[in-house]
């Protein structure tokens, strides 16, 4: 059976029983990401982990070549270093 299929037949039931009829299916998929997602960043930040880009460090460390250095970052941008004799 379809989600569209259960989706009728759930209407069908709730309309012969009187009661109130459920969300078509998709209707809040947005919301429920956009809620697990908050879940999860705040989750991360009472742990004491970064909230943010986890993933994709993660996934940067396995890429990149074993005997390469990544530049050193601040929040995603390179540290500034001077230029010689102060320009």
């Amino acid at each position: 059976m379809s989600i569209t299929e259960q989706y009728l037949l759930d209407v069908h039931r709730a309309r012969q029983h009187g009661e109130p009829e459920p969300p078509a299916p998709g209707l809040n998929d947005r919301r429920a990401l956009r809620e697990l997602r908050e879940e999860r960043r705040f989750r991360a930040v009472l742990a004491g982990r970064p909230a943010r880009g986890r993933l994709r460090l993660a996934l940067s460390r396995r890429l990149r070549p074993a005997g390469r250095r990544r530049p050193a970052l601040l929040h995603g941008r390179r540290l500034h270093r001077p230029r010689p004799g102060g320009c």
